[in-house]
């Protein structure tokens, strides 16, 4: 893939919701991690030598909020991601990243938004020729319908978010025109936000990062169907035991992302998984076992069939670190849409669903192949549009 020419290149602002969470502060290690050891950031991003119009990586900036009033160090050192002895030499540069307190969950809607301009602005001021980005990475909710909402000012007069504070975040961010990335399985793509973002220009990509086994489930359910075997039935576990996994096993929050893990086998199939049976046959289970912490471990049972209907079986284990998968697609992804912006993309962007397990917008491409060739597409608009720019 190749680089971008501008004569005014311009680093990114990461601005994060939930910036002492496991992902956005494992991120923060590696933005200061990357300044002074590139070798150990670099290979990790599948954007690191893409779109030089915005800057070299290493002076990418982070910023955000979070209710944790402990330093960020403090935050690091509890979750146990990273190895203190990578990050210690850098305590200084982590607590030095701007992290504010969100807004009262009791105000209304307007005032929360308000508060959050606010801080926007206070934090690209400190960052005057940096693009800001907005990313989601708040814990996954119980799931609120707001799809309804056709315009702003009905969600201003109508809809509260006390338990749901991402859409705020989100309008904050499209009205300060910031792009948008939704990490999170949490709905923010409502009619009244599309409306907005490609009123403004801004790309919004989301939804539902695909971190580790759901990534490797799309390689192995496009190398089955590139194959024409039949998949008779499929078994998940995940477990782990980090905030998000204690998090998700209430089933309320937990809810939209199984449904995102467990639609996406039969849209890259074609097919139904188990149709014959009275029984669901694609299963996939979430449990918090505490002693993983957030080195996670994934099970997976794939049963299929070949010629003569005759039946064989696939086993697979991984044994994965959530945050060091889910850290550098954030970063990516935070490039995308910063670069997209610059092409003049708005709305959604339903070509990077290589990077969610429940791809925003018309038509996302769902095997494997198809998503590598639809980034490859994506990129080549990006560097042909921005290049012809005055």
């Amino acid at each position: 893939m190749n680089n971008t020419d501008r004569s005014t290149p311009r680093p990114l602002l990461l601005l994060v919701a939930g910036a002492k969470g496991a992902v956005s502060s494992t991120l923060a290690v590696a933005m200061a991690a990357i300044k002074k050891r590139p070798d150990t950031i670099l290979p990790s991003l599948t954007t690191g030598n893409m779109f030089s119009c915005l800057g070299a990586i290493e002076a990418t900036a982070i910023a955000g909020w979070d209710p944790n009033t402990q330093p960020l160090t403090a935050c690091i050192k509890a979750q146990g991601v990273v190895p203190e002895h990578l990050w210690k030499p850098f305590s200084n540069d982590l607590d030095r990243i701007q992290v504010h307190e969100p807004p009262s969950a009791s105000h209304g809607l307007g005032d929360q938004v308000e508060h959050l301009r606010q801080d926007i602005q206070a934090f690209t001021e400190m960052q005057p020729d940096a693009q800001p980005v907005f990313i989601n990475l708040l814990p996954a909710g119980a799931q609120n319908d707001f799809m309804h909402y056709q315009e702003i000012p009905d969600l201003f007069q109508k809809a509260t978010f006390k338990d749901f504070p991402d859409l705020a975040y989100t309008l904050a961010a499209i009205l300060a025109e910031i792009p948008v990335v939704n990490f999170t399985p949490n709905i923010v793509e409502i009619p009244a936000i599309i409306k907005e973002a490609e009123k403004r220009n801004l790309p919004i990509a989301g939804r539902d990062g695909k971190t580790g086994q759901t990534y490797f489930k799309v390689v192995l359910a496009s190398a089955l169907r590139a194959r024409n075997f039949l998949v008779d039935g499929w078994y998940s576990l995940n477990i782990l035991g980090n905030a998000d996994g204690m998090n998700l096993m209430n089933p309320e929050n937990a809810k939209e992302k199984l449904a995102n893990k467990t639609r996406l086998l039969d849209e890259v199939l074609g097919y139904e998984v188990g149709k014959k049976y009275d029984a669901p046959a694609h299963k996939v289970h979430i449990d918090y076992y505490p002693p993983r912490g957030d080195a996670k471990e994934a099970w997976d049972v794939i049963d299929f069939s070949g010629m003569f209907e005759l039946p064989m079986s696939l086993r697979l284990n991984l044994q994965g670190r959530d945050s060091i998968l889910a850290a550098p697609l954030a970063l990516d992804l935070g490039r995308w849409v910063a670069a997209l912006k610059l092409a003049g993309r708005s709305g959604l962007v339903p070509e990077l669903g290589f990077y969610f397990k429940k791809p925003v917008g018309n038509n996302p491409p769902l095997t494997f192949q198809d998503q590598i060739q639809s980034l490859k597409r994506l990129e080549q608009i990006c560097n042909d549009k921005i290049s012809s720019r005055p």
